[in-house]
């Protein structure tokens, strides 16, 4: 019988055989995390990949991402650990709803987060993660923007920017958005001491309460710059793990019980051996048109 080491040491072995470089979304488990070269958020991992001498890219995350990888590295083979793991969030709004809204919104300058498929990255103007959002859309000519598809990350950025006029759709991550402000409000009561750190694609509601909103790899680096001992975790409740093992003096608590994202935990540690062993994942597969369009509203990010 196998063991967690044993798998992870053969990972280990065949990914230098293979000549594979391994990136691990922040919201994978700990045993992923340790046989990684990579570990952050999905634009990170994206850049990250295009500077990797390896020639092949394993994306142990969702699908989007693994999108995002192919655009920034197109000559490197890039696989998605789990064919199955999705985001609701980007599938929630198509090419074609874009264009109709757009109607709407003739002079707007369209705003995508990076949290969309590439054929929805087309037909954007300028695409933004949760880090950089606020400073890219204020540094937008525009003041007249359209934010997609997350409202509440969107309303977040337009409270920090007033002088915009930001427009936003119906739409958010279904994880972020179980988190109520009654459960906000009942551990703050049970932690009265702990700093709240919450991901801005959280309810208006839940953001408001907070004493730090970033995105996830912001909320890591707070707590590790922080002298504070106790802190809420409000995002994705792999974090809550991973910074117990990075910070073992801190306590964490994790905001809501609910905040698990099931297309994060498709992928095991088992998925992860099946693709350094070529048995197993999917190969991202994008035409050149999509490519070219898609990478031209993550150069314009890049530019700002």
């Amino acid at each position: 019988m196998k063991t967690t080491k044993t798998i992870q040491d053969d990972i280990l072995r065949l990914k230098r055989e293979n000549d594979i470089c391994i990136l691990a979304h922040a919201y994978e488990s700990q045993d992923i995390w340790e046989i990684a070269d990579y570990v952050g958020d999905s634009y990170g991992l994206s850049l990250k990949a295009s500077k990797a001498d390896q020639k092949t890219i394993l994306l142990c995350g969702v699908r989007f991402m693994a999108e995002t990888v192919k655009i920034l590295s197109p000559q490197k083979s890039v696989l998605l650990s789990h064919p199955s793991a999705g985001c609701p969030m980007a599938q929630q709004m198509t090419v074609e709803q874009l264009n109709d809204l757009k109607k709407s919104y003739p002079d707007y300058t369209v705003a995508a987060y990076i949290n969309t498929t590439s054929e929805l990255k087309t037909a954007c103007d300028v695409c933004v993660t949760s880090a950089s959002a606020v400073k890219i859309i204020r540094s937008l000519e525009n003041s007249d923007i359209l934010f997609i598809p997350d409202c509440n990350l969107g309303a977040w950025v337009s409270k920090q920017i007033p002088e915009k006029n930001i427009q936003l759709v119906k739409g958010g991550c279904p994880v972020h958005t179980r988190i109520s402000a009654q459960e906000t409000e009942q551990i703050r009561r049970l932690h009265p001491n702990a700093m709240l750190l919450v991901h801005p694609e959280c309810l208006p509601e839940v953001t408001i309460q907070a004493d730090y909103v970033g995105s996830t790899t912001g909320i890591m680096d707070y707590v590790k710059n922080s002298s504070e001992n106790e802190f809420i975790i409000g995002t994705e409740n792999s974090i809550v793990q991973h910074l117990q093992f990075a910070c073992p003096d801190k306590h964490f608590y994790a905001l809501s019980k609910n905040c698990i994202c099931s297309d994060m935990k498709l992928t095991t540690l088992m998925d992860v051996y099946r693709c350094v062993h070529g048995t197993g994942g999917e190969e991202i597969h994008l035409s050149d048109d999509v490519m070219s369009k898609a990478r031209r509203c993550i150069d314009t990010m890049l530019k700002y």
